[in-house]
């Protein structure tokens, strides 16, 4: 027979996970040409890092070149946080994607990335359990969701966002807009360019100059972590606005905020400010042509710098001040340092408990009596006996 390829592609459901931390999985029946089932589960994250590196591989067929002639199907990308009712809702785009994909042309949906992102892995057999956790909780698709791949959902369900603000596109890359235009987004970069769709045109949008009609997007965004993720400065930047920070390519820095509009909120030693997200690769992470090219963009606008916006929220985005950011940063390392000093000074305590008892003189075995004249002269030898005589 010949190479594995994959017939067929049925979600079943998805898996909420409590070890080691709760999560969520999709459980997938894949059904391959020797005739063979299995089940083998993904979480959305890697299923949209599978998505992006298969575009790579083919970018006539992901419309880069030329969006008429994309086939690859759309994945919007994945939430900040993704929650239980984002995972449901999310089952039907995946029943379409997976529908798709395999039915694309066979240099397509039965190239080594596919086969290899579907094959049973170690995890999928054996997934990592704690005993003193409770077990996981399936919740299947309903069956008569199963029938027909084309009636579980209607097209791909876009996001939908509006502008605040007119802008102008700087290269044939990105896409210009007015105020109020409803535009929707087809996949979320975390470096602030967000790809979008309006009518008949397509291209780059900041997030900055995008806002959800339900409201303000902080549920989107992670929450500030001022343990801080190790990043590298992959490209120097020099600071325009004062809450920014200049750094220089190879400096090793903390991330400790990162927000949607693609400026994080980084830590230098114990100063904080913003700097261009898509200029910081995490550390240990390999570098790849990809990231490289997007580096060689212009940051994104930030929204602070936004002139003429027209929101149609009453509620503002909440806003973290610079000064919030430092005394919190500041508070989180000497706390650090407290807890370590704390641990030191309770080992240099038990040393010096111990310290005492080494230093004291051993006890001295007791000098046994002398034996008696009558004593040696019946026992000892007859040397012995002429010295006492």
């Amino acid at each position: 027979m010949g190479d594995a390829f994959i017939r067929h592609i049925e979600l079943l459901g998805y898996e909420k996970r409590f070890f080691p931390s709760q999560h969520y999985v999709y459980m997938f029946l894949v059904k391959w040409n020797d005739l063979s089932e299995k089940v083998v589960y993904r979480r959305f994250t890697e299923i949209y890092e599978f998505h992006k590196a298969l575009k790579e591989m083919f970018p006539i067929e992901s419309g880069d070149i030329n969006i008429e002639n994309r086939i690859i199907p759309h994945l919007p990308a994945p939430k900040w946080f993704d929650g239980q009712r984002s995972t449901e809702n999310r089952q039907g785009t995946l029943a379409e994607y997976c529908y798709t994909l395999v039915n694309l042309p066979h240099k397509i949906s039965r190239c080594l990335h596919v086969v290899s992102f579907f094959k049973v892995r170690h995890d999928d057999m054996n997934p990592a359990t704690d005993s003193q956790i409770k077990k996981p909780e399936v919740f299947f698709l309903p069956k008569d969701s199963k029938k027909n791949p084309t009636d579980i959902t209607g097209p791909i369900v876009l996001q939908t966002y509006r502008a605040i603000a007119d802008y102008e596109k700087s290269s044939t890359s990105e896409m210009a807009v007015k105020a109020g235009d409803m535009v929707d987004v087809v996949e979320k970069s975390e470096n602030g360019w967000w790809f979008c769709q309006l009518k008949n045109k397509r291209g780059w949008v900041p997030a900055a100059y995008l806002e959800p009609l339900d409201g303000p997007d902080e549920s989107e965004e992670q929450e500030p972590n001022y343990a801080g993720e190790a990043y590298i400065v992959q490209k120097s930047y020099t600071a325009v606005e004062e809450d920014e920070l200049t750094l220089k390519e190879g400096e090793t820095i903390e991330v400790i905020h990162k927000l949607l509009d693609g400026w994080w909120v980084i830590r230098k030693d114990e100063t904080t400010g913003y700097y261009p997200s898509m200029y910081l690769q995490k550390a240990g992470e390999v570098n790849t042509s990809v990231k490289s090219e997007l580096r060689n963009r212009s940051a994104p606008p930030r929204r602070s710098t936004i002139r003429n916006v027209k929101s149609i929220h009453k509620q503002g985005r909440k806003q973290i001040s610079q000064e919030t950011y430092r005394r919190n940063s500041k508070k989180y390392i000497q706390n650090q340092r407290n807890v370590r000093g704390n641990f030191q000074n309770k080992a240099n305590v038990i040393i010096e408990k111990n310290e005492p008892d080494d230093k004291k003189p051993k006890a001295q075995p007791a000098v046994p009596p002398r034996p008696s004249k009558d004593l040696i002269l019946n026992r000892c030898t007859e040397n012995t006996r002429r010295k006492i005589l």
